[in-house]
């Protein structure tokens, strides 16, 4: 990989949807070197996909909640059966395994603070292995678009 995938994976992840001929202006190329390389980049998995990015209020989503997840216990069977059922939950968007005082942060999403009391009581609580879960409300959401 040189500085010209570089360059252009910097533009995809923005603007995933920009024609070939317009990522290869930005990128100085022409469109037929340009599409062999994205092409190269989309078989080596350097790119993975292509994605919408929906507002989630629009869906019914208003309410973004990370929750900090500590388990009981760590074995490996422990560990998996949590895993398989965190990712079963349609409200989890994104769970990451982490480091420091959590075991998992999870991205959730729902419609209004009673959705979230509901979906913390009856579904994340009473995940496999589940010791504790804290949960932070998020107030806004800051982003290169919204600066």
């Amino acid at each position: 990989m040189d500085e010209v995938d570089r360059s252009i994976l910097a533009v995809l992840e923005q603007h995933g949807r920009i024609s070939n001929a317009e990522l290869a202006a930005r990128v100085g190329l022409s469109p037929s070197p340009c599409l062999r390389r994205v092409r190269r980049l989309e078989e080596t998995g350097l790119i993975r996909g292509y994605r919408a990015l929906v507002d989630p209020a629009a869906v019914g989503r208003g309410l973004r909640v990370f929750a900090g997840i500590r388990l009981v216990r760590h074995a490996r069977a422990d560990v998996v059966a949590f895993e398989r059922a965190v990712v079963r939950l349609p409200e989890v968007v994104q769970s990451h395994h982490v480091t420091g005082n959590y075991d998992y942060l999870l991205q959730v999403e729902v419609a209004d603070l009673p959705a979230y009391e509901d979906f913390h009581a009856n579904r994340l609580a009473s995940l496999p292995g589940v010791a504790m879960v804290t949960s932070y409300v998020t107030m806004k959401t800051l982003s290169p678009d919204t600066a």
